[in-house]
C-alpha cells in the first residue's frame, strides 16, 4: 500500500493474526467453561465486554489500520476491568484452573490493543496479572500445591505471550531494515537514472556543438576551405566559441548565464579582440536550452568581429536581453524559436540582440 510504513505493515499483519487468535480462544475455549461451571453474576457481563472490545477493534484490524488512541485507552480499561470482574466471579478454589477462563484470554486482548505500545502493554499485563494474584491470595490461604500450580500457569501463559512480543519486535526490526535497503536501492537507481540522463544530455550538447565543428574540419581536410580566407577564420572562431560555451554550460556556478557569456568573451579576447562586458540586473533562472538560444547570436557576432566588440546583458523581472555591438563586416543572422533575435547593421558595425521574455 502506498504511504504505509514498515511499522504499519508489521503491526497490521500481526494484529490481524492476533484478532483471529482472540476470536478462536473466546468462542472455543472461553465459552465452554462458562457453560460448564457455576460462576458469580459478573462472569457473563465480563465475557460480553471482552467480546465487545474484539468487535470494536475489528474494523481497523481487518483494514490493517492503526487503532485510534481513544479506542486503545477505552479498550484497555475495559479489558483490565473485565479481568477483575471475571476473576471475582469464579469459585474460590478455581483460580488458575480450568474454570479461570479469563486469565489467558485477557492477555491476548491486551496484545491486540497494545502490541505497538510496549510500555503500555507491560503495564496493562502487570495490572491484569497482579489483580488476579491479589484475588487469588484473598480467596484463602493457598497451600504449596496451589501456589506451584498458579506459578506454572502464570509463567506458561506470560512467557509464551512475551515471547510473541519479542518475535514482533524482531519482525519490526527486520521490516525496518528491509525498508531501508529498499529505499537505498531506490535512491541508487534514481542516481543512476539521473547520471544516465546527464550523460545523454551531455552527449546531445556535444553533438550539437560538434555539428558546426565537424563540417569545418571536413572542409579543411578536403581542401575545400582555405585557412587564409576570412570566412574560414570566422567559422573557426565560431566553432571555438561554441565549444567553449558548451564546456562552461556544465560548470556548477551561481550565475550560469553570465558564466557562459563570459566564456564566449574569453574566446574572443584570446583572438585579440578588445571586448567589454556589462551586466545589469540580478540573476534570473534561465533554462539551459534558452541560455543556448541567447548566447548563440553572441557567439556568432563575436566570431564575425574584427577588432572590438561590446557585450551587454540586461535582466529584469519580465525579460532577459543580451546584445553585442561588433565591427563585423557583415550582419549576423541567428535564428531561434525560443528567443527574439534582431540584427541591424550600421555601416561597419552590427548590433545583435537576443531577447527572452520570462513570462
Amino acid at each position: 500500500m502506498v504511504g504505509v510504513t514498515a511499522e504499519e505493515q508489521v503491526f497490521g499483519g500481526v494484529r490481524l493474526a492476533l484478532l483471529g487468535v482472540v476470536a478462536i480462544i473466546q468462542l472455543g475455549l472461553g465459552l465452554r467453561p462458562l457453560l460448564t461451571y457455576e460462576y458469580g453474576p459478573g462472569a457473563w457481563p465480563a465475557y460480553g465486554a471482552l467480546a465487545l472490545v474484539t468487535v470494536a477493534c475489528a474494523p481497523w484490524v481487518v483494514r490493517r489500520r492503526p487503532l485510534p488512541v481513544p479506542l486503545v485507552v477505552a479498550g484497555t480499561v475495559t479489558v483490565v476491568t473485565a479481568s477483575v470482574v471475571a476473576t471475582s466471579s469464579i469459585p474460590p478454589d478455581a483460580h488458575f484452573g480450568p474454570p479461570h477462563w479469563s486469565f489467558g484470554l485477557v492477555s491476548w486482548h491486551l496484545l491486540v490493543l497494545l502490541a505497538d505500545r510496549v510500555p503500555w502493554l507491560l503495564g496493562a499485563l502487570g495490572a491484569h496479572i497482579g489483580g488476579d494474584l491479589v484475588l487469588f491470595a484473598l480467596a484463602g490461604p493457598p497451600d504449596r500445591t496451589e501456589v506451584g500450580a498458579a506459578g506454572v500457569v502464570v509463567l506458561g501463559v506470560t512467557s509464551f505471550q512475551l515471547g510473541l512480543l519479542v518475535l514482533i519486535r524482531v519482525l519490526l526490526r527486520t521490516a525496518r531494515q528491509a525498508a531501508e535497503v529498499a529505499a537505498a536501492e531506490e535512491r541508487a537507481a534514481t542516481r543512476v537514472a539521473l547520471a544516465e540522463q546527464w550523460a545523454q544530455d551531455l552527449r546531445a550538447g556535444f553533438a550539437g556543438g560538434l555539428g558546426t565543428t565537424l563540417p569545418l574540419l571536413a572542409d579543411l581536410a578536403d581542401g575545400v576551405a582555405d585557412p587564409r580566407a576570412e570566412e574560414t577564420r570566422r567559422r573557426c572562431a565560431f566553432a571555438a566559441t561554441q565549444l567553449r560555451r558548451l564546456f562552461a554550460e556544465h560548470d556548477e556556478v551561481p550565475d550560469p548565464l553570465v558564466h557562459e557569456v563570459a566564456a564566449c568573451v574569453d574566446v574572443a579576447e584570446r583572438r585579440g579582440l578588445a571586448v567589454s562586458l556589462a551586466v545589469s540586473g540580478g540573476a534570473v533562472d534561465v533554462p539551459t536550452d534558452v541560455r543556448r538560444a541567447l548566447t548563440a547570436p553572441v557567439a556568432a557576432a563575436l566570431s564575425a568581429a574584427r577588432e572590438r566588440a561590446r557585450v551587454s546583458l540586461l535582466r529584469t523581472g519580465d525579460e532577459v536581453r543580451l546584445a553585442v555591438i561588433a565591427d563585423a563586416g557583415v550582419p549576423v543572422h541567428a535564428e531561434s524559436g525560443q528567443v527574439e533575435v534582431r540584427c541591424d547593421a550600421y555601416g561597419e558595425r552590427t548590433r545583435t540582440e537576443a531577447r527572452w521574455r520570462t513570462s
